[in-house]
């Protein structure tokens, strides 16, 4: 590797894309949301997804070695999955950079610089002081609202619970692997427990882990997908979208608009914009006051997803160019916008991934998703996202991994740094 190339850096790159922040008051109609909703483009490089190829674990060296070593694994997430899982609520931070140091782990570590939480709210633990080479980040906040009970439980070999998979499991991961790096002596990356990954948070977190600490590689952690590795980034837009009118009684004032109907056919022109790769989603409609009463507000969220930057332009535009009748006002508040990259596929840090995995025996699949890793690929830090173990029923209450797989997800992480942080600054 030549002097001064990242770890995770591709042989060719081009430029990053910086992000515009997104305005959280709404605006009428005549107003523009462009600016508000739409990054600055970034080109990136296209690639073709691998081909599934596997190799039996049971006769991989790598995998003879890591597993017996991992046993415990599945019995310490089991035990620290119960404290992981967070509301998807902002975390409130703390007033400036005091360092937290509650977390048992982070005293156990003579040499830890715990920078505690940042403004964002993110838990923040590096070694040595100077800038970290890699940032592995694992989200802490998950879909369910504050008050759900966060009660995992064992079913067979699996374990059950809501955020026991996302992200709870890695979270419990990043953290062992970080220990047993320590208790070897050898280096360890820096590690960010994240926070405003899910819902509208918009990557708050992640953003604020990559500005402040500009890794030269970052790692996002999620507890599902161990038979993936995500490498395309889905972006998406969202914003809500409010109609408001005079209102009147359903008989007496039938000739007057109503915003309820209004929202429906505005929905139908914002969804039909969508396909199968970049489609279009009205997650939430809410309005009126009464079954006899003609509507004089409906509120509508609704979101587009793409790999391609310029369908979310698209729809920012279609956005931007909505129309109410008259009578009738349309409100569009822009909420979000995560933004959209591909790691190439020649980077050298997806060698070293794809290199552990096949001695693991694990597949040789690439995917695409929305994770922490968007918002590092947003700033032109080779990123992807790995899970940690195998599972279903992602954002329910029914969530479950099979915590015999936790084993082999630990081992892949703790290989793959072990093998980064080989490699020459």
């Amino acid at each position: 590797m030549s002097p001064g190339r990242r770890p995770g850096a591709s042989r060719t790159r081009s430029s990053a894309r910086g992000t515009s922040g997104c305005a959280t008051s709404p605006r009428s109609r005549s107003g523009s949301i462009r600016s508000r909703v739409l990054g600055a483009r970034r080109s990136s490089s296209r690639g073709s997804s691998a081909g599934l190829t596997s190799r039996s674990a049971t006769t991989s060296p790598t995998a003879a070695r890591w597993l017996p070593a991992r046993t415990s694994t599945a019995c310490s997430c089991a035990r620290l999955s119960a404290s992981t899982g967070r509301p998807s609520t902002p975390l409130t931070p703390s007033r400036g950079r005091r360092p937290d140091r509650g977390h048992p782990r982070a005293r156990a570590h003579s040499g830890a610089d715990v920078r505690g939480r940042d403004e964002a709210g993110n838990l923040i633990w590096t070694w040595g002081g100077s800038r970290p080479r890699i940032v592995v980040a694992a989200h802490v906040d998950t879909v369910f609202p504050e008050g759900t009970p966060l009660e995992p439980r064992r079913e067979g070999d699996d374990l059950v619970g809501p955020g026991i998979g996302d992200n709870a499991a890695a979270v419990a991961v990043a953290i062992n692997v970080i220990e047993t790096l320590l208790a070897s002596g050898r280096p360890a990356p820096a590690v960010a427990f994240t926070v405003a990954e899910e819902g509208l948070g918009n990557l708050r977190g992640a953003r604020a882990v990559c500005e402040a600490l500009r890794p030269e590689a970052f790692v996002a952690l999620e507890g599902h997908g161990l038979d993936e590795v995500v490498v395309d980034a889905v972006g998406s837009l969202r914003a809500r979208v409010t109609v408001v009118g005079p209102g009147g009684h359903s008989w007496r004032d039938r000739d007057a608009p109503s915003a309820i109907h209004a929202l429906f056919r505005l929905a139908d022109t914002l969804v039909e914009l969508g396909d199968r790769d970049a489609p279009v989603n009205a997650g939430l409609v809410s309005g009126g006051r009464s079954v006899n009463t003609i509507a004089d507000h409906a509120e509508l969220v609704v979101e587009r997803r793409a790999l391609d930057e310029s369908k979310l332009d698209e729809f920012a535009s279609a956005l931007e160019n909505l129309e109410a009748p008259p009578g009738l006002r349309v409100l569009v508040e822009a909420l979000g916008r995560r933004p959209s990259g591909r790691l190439a596929r020649d980077a050298p840090l997806l060698a070293t991934v794809r290199a552990v995995r096949g001695d693991l025996g694990l597949p040789d699949r690439l995917g695409a998703g929305s994770t922490d890793a968007n918002a590092a690929l947003a700033r032109g830090i080779p990123s992807l996202a790995l899970g940690v173990a195998r599972g279903s029923g992602m954002h329910s209450v029914h969530e479950r991994i099979d915590g015999t797989s936790l084993p082999l997800g630990a081992g892949q992480l703790e290989e793959v740094l072990r093998r980064l942080l080989k490699q020459p600054a």
